[in-house]
């Protein structure tokens, strides 16, 4: 890398957020960590500023138009000019349809569509003015359709089609755009999930290892390695894409 470039991953003071923010700083980029809490961030960057990189903490809610341009000029001129983005920040409104509140609904539209909407556009700016830009989008297997999750899937699946929009508009300025959707990753959110449906979490992850060919759930240094890829240099070439993460193959 001819240069250090600035990263910045949204929901990344836990699971795969962190993950991510701590291998794009082992691969040499500075990252701006943030989350909806700004204090719960300070772990993730004190495991990357001890293991000899440079990050800060920055908090932000990512439907806030106002707060997340702040937050991205903060990262600017803190680090400096955000080159690669990863759109990692999420929560879960589970419900079947007819019990599904449209405050359910608005939230997880608004965090994970509007939160990934925000960020993107504010990050371009920085993105086409460099000649080079990384978007990494969050997707999911959910996208695919999953009971009880008519919001989750919906957002899920519009950030797909977000993703191959920014890779059409962007491209010509050096910026690509590609979504990751994982399946099943054992993280807090997943253990919350468990604890929802009333299955101990060791339980809830061998029934589903028992349904992935590999035989096995995921981590989120899997998604990690995939984020990795889609920053680098050498994946200029690659954009529009999703790539599943799921221990075998999706519709």
């Amino acid at each position: 890398m001819t240069e250090t470039r600035t990263a910045i991953v949204t929901g990344a003071a836990r699971g795969i957020g962190a993950a991510v923010a701590k291998r794009l700083a082992a691969d040499g980029l500075q990252v701006a960590v943030l989350d909806l809490d700004e204090g719960a961030c300070q772990g993730t960057v004190d495991e990357i500023t001890s293991a000899g990189g440079k990050a800060i903490a920055v908090g932000v809610d990512v439907a806030d138009e106002a707060r997340v341009a702040a937050a991205v000029e903060r990262v600017a001129n803190e680090l400096g000019a955000p080159t690669v983005l990863v759109n990692n920040a999420g929560v879960l409104r589970d419900n079947l349809l007819f019990k599904m509140s449209v405050d359910d609904w608005d939230t997880v539209l608004g965090v994970h569509l509007r939160g990934a909407f925000l960020m993107s556009r504010a990050v371009q700016a920085y993105q086409t003015k460099a000649g080079f830009g990384r978007i990494i989008n969050l997707s999911s297997t959910s996208a695919l359709g999953n009971r009880g999750q008519a919001n989750y899937s919906a957002a899920k699946a519009g950030m797909q089609g977000f993703t191959k929009t920014l890779a059409i508009e962007l491209g010509k300025f050096g910026v690509t755009a590609n979504a990751i959707a994982p399946g099943f990753i054992a993280t807090d959110m997943t253990a919350a999930t468990a604890a929802r449906v009333g299955i101990p979490f060791e339980d809830f992850k061998a029934f589903a290892a028992k349904e992935i060919p590999v035989q096995r759930v995921g981590n989120p240094d899997d998604i990690a390695h995939a984020a990795s890829f889609f920053a680098s240099e050498g994946a200029g070439f690659v954009s529009g894409q999703v790539l599943y993460v799921a221990g075998g193959p999706k519709d």
